[in-house]
């Protein structure tokens, strides 16, 4: 069934789940009972076990409450590894940072 947003004056935006045959244009708000009017909003469409979906789930919890780093990575050739250096004659033309 899906759910619809609904929007009180007095109150605020509120969701209310209605059969797609007979959704009404207004209904009575939950908080102070007042007449509130249907709002056309974006549909919550997701597919919640893609790699897309748990990467804006992880996005949006770490905004609020990012994991802590306790200790430096390691690095492929085990800890204290010189990092990779190129021998491509090209790579000497970038820019140094």
């Amino acid at each position: 069934m899906p759910v619809y947003e609904f929007r009180c004056e007095a109150c605020g935006p509120f969701e209310a789940r209605h059969a797609m045959t007979d959704v009404p244009r207004s209904r009575e708000c939950p908080g102070c009972g007042t007449n509130a009017r249907r709002v056309f909003s974006v549909a919550g469409l997701s597919r919640a076990n893609s790699p897309r979906a748990r990467a804006i789930d992880d996005a949006a919890r770490s905004a609020e409450a990012p994991d802590v780093v306790r200790s430096v990575p390691r690095q492929k050739g085990g800890r204290g590894a010189p990092p990779a250096v190129s021998r491509d004659p090209r790579h000497l033309k970038l820019p140094r940072p």
